[in-house]
Parts: C-alpha cells; structure tokens; sequence
C-alpha cells in the first residue's frame, strides 16, 4: 500500500512497470453487507431529495487561474458518504485539482484521480500531502489519460467512480459573462479564452457529439473496473449553442445518458444541482422575446450503475 507521502513521487511509467497499483479497495467497517454504505435512515432520507444544493468552504480552490471549473468539496463527498463503505476505493477519472480525493480522504476512502495536465496533478498531490494524515487510507492522482486507467486498477475493485469531465469545447471560446449583468461583465476574466489545455487529448477541445465518442471509450473501458452494482456519477451541463439565430440548447445530459445506457450502464438518478446560492447578480437573457433560462444556475448529476447479473 502506498502512503501520501510516496504518491507525489509515483508516475505512469513506474506504475505500468510494476503492473498494476497496489490500493486497498475492500470495506474496512462493520456495516453489514448487504448495505449500500455507512449512512444511517437520517441521512438516507435527505439524500432521496432529488434536488440538492453543495457549498464551497475554505479548501476549495476557486481561482480560475488555477484551474477555469472546479467542483465544491461537498459534491464528491455527497456520493462518496451515500454510495460507499469506508476502506472501499473511489476513482476519479478527471482530477483536476483532487478535490474528490480529498472529499475522500475526510470520509477515509481510498481514491484515485487521474488527469492529463501535469500541473494540476502536481498541484493535488502537494495539496493532498499538506493535509494532515488522518487515517490509514490512501489517495493519490497520476498523470496520465483516462483512456489508460485500466493499467493501474484490477477490475471489480471500484466501487464508486464520480467526477466531473470537461463540458465539450464550453469553455474554448472567449469569456464574454453573459450570465453577470452588464456593468459586471468585464472583469478579469472578460474576453480571454479559459481552457484546461490545448492537448489534443483533452475532451475540453471536442465537438459535443466528438466529445460524447469519447467520453463513451473511456466509460466502456472503466465499466469492467466496477464492482457489481457499483454506482458511476457524473456531473454534466448542457451547452447554449449561439451559432445560429436565436439560440439552441444542446441536450448533453441526454446524449450524455444514451452513450452511458448503449455501453452497459445503467441510469439510476438524476440529481439537479442547485446553483443559485452560487449565482449572484445575474444576467438577463433573451427578454423581451426570447425566452433562455439561465444555465449557470443548476447542473445534472447522473448517477449510473453497473447493473447486477441476471
């Protein structure tokens, strides 16, 4: 097992040579087994509410120069405390900055994230050994494209992947604010480009049925990764397509679940994140004619599982 103080040193070569990671993925509690996590009636009772709101604390990071969309802490941890046993492992196939590892970490579940930026997978795991240890579990995020992940895990041994994946080309244009109203619009970010990377492997470079392909290859690569009614979630929005007149709303969500339900998973929840504590003086679209409702203020969570064997 590796502990945290090794897993800044670890790369994708050093791993492929001995194979396969070694990280412990069985539940290390005393829930009975045929319990879907550790939760008790109360909590389960507030996560069947299909309409949930997450808040950003101190750790988040939320400068965009850092990383342009970074989730809160809370929403890993939401599905990781719902859907998972302590000890059991979480992975993340679009790190980022490691907040679902570190969202793991509070709950003492094994995790492991990877992304393609190097920067930001230097930037999690020096995040990750700033923190205190805790307990004995372990999470790390490796450099390397999600398209490899079955390099380094045995399969049926993710119990929980959650994450949230690049939304197409969104954020490959210039930075105009529409969502802030008008006298706030520009600021810092006003007219510049937000992009992760121009690598031609990020899925934040695709065409949104390009994006969907691929987002699809890594998905049928990972379904083997899961155990047996494992749970996949994935926090998607929908795309505003201001190529022709008026508009289009360009359905992600949908072509997001029909890709996932054509490669053997199967759509369990929709949870709509609510945005709006988040969204402050707001932008007013399409009045007087032309109605839009505002994007910025919830996401889709789709929670899919690998169904049981008949």
């Amino acid at each position: 097992m590796l502990d945290n103080d090794q897993s800044c040193e670890i790369n994708q070569y050093e791993l492929k040579e001995n194979h396969k990671l070694e990280i412990n993925y069985k539940k290390t509690c005393e829930c009975p087994d045929n319990h879907i996590s550790c939760i008790d009636a109360k909590t389960w009772l507030k996560s069947q509410v299909a309409i949930q709101e997450f808040y950003y604390e101190k750790r988040d990071i939320r400068n965009k120069n850092i990383h342009p969309a970074t989730f809160p802490i809370g929403l890993p941890k939401f599905f990781i405390n719902l859907l998972t046993h302590e000890g059991e492992l979480v992975l993340d196939p679009f790190g980022g900055l490691g907040t679902t590892l570190i969202a793991a970490r509070d709950l003492k579940r094994n995790a492991i994230a990877f992304d393609l930026k190097n920067e930001y997978v230097t930037y999690a795991n020096k995040r990750l050994k700033n923190l205190l240890p805790t307990n004995s579990t372990t999470q790390i995020e490796i450099n390397d494209n999600a398209l490899n992940i079955n390099d380094y895990l045995y399969e049926n041994t993710v119990k929980l992947i959650v994450t949230s994946p690049p939304y197409a080309n969104l954020l490959n244009h210039k930075r105009k604010n529409k969502s802030k109203r008008g006298d706030l619009r520009k600021d810092k970010y006003y007219d510049k480009i937000q992009q992760y990377s121009d690598n031609k492997d990020d899925l934040g470079t695709l065409e949104i049925d390009d994006f969907v392909d691929k987002l699809g290859m890594i998905y049928k690569k990972l379904f083997p990764l899961l155990v047996e009614k494992g749970h996949s979630v994935i926090d998607i929005t929908d795309i505003w397509d201001n190529s022709v007149k008026y508009g289009r709303r360009l359905p992600l969500h949908l072509k997001t679940i029909n890709k996932m339900e054509s490669i053997g998973y199967e759509l369990r929840n929709i949870i709509i994140w609510d945005r709006r504590n988040l969204i402050n003086k707001v932008g007013i679209f399409g009045w007087p004619n032309n109605y839009i409702t505002l994007g910025t203020t919830f996401e889709y969570l789709l929670d899919f599982w690998k169904p049981p064997k008949a």
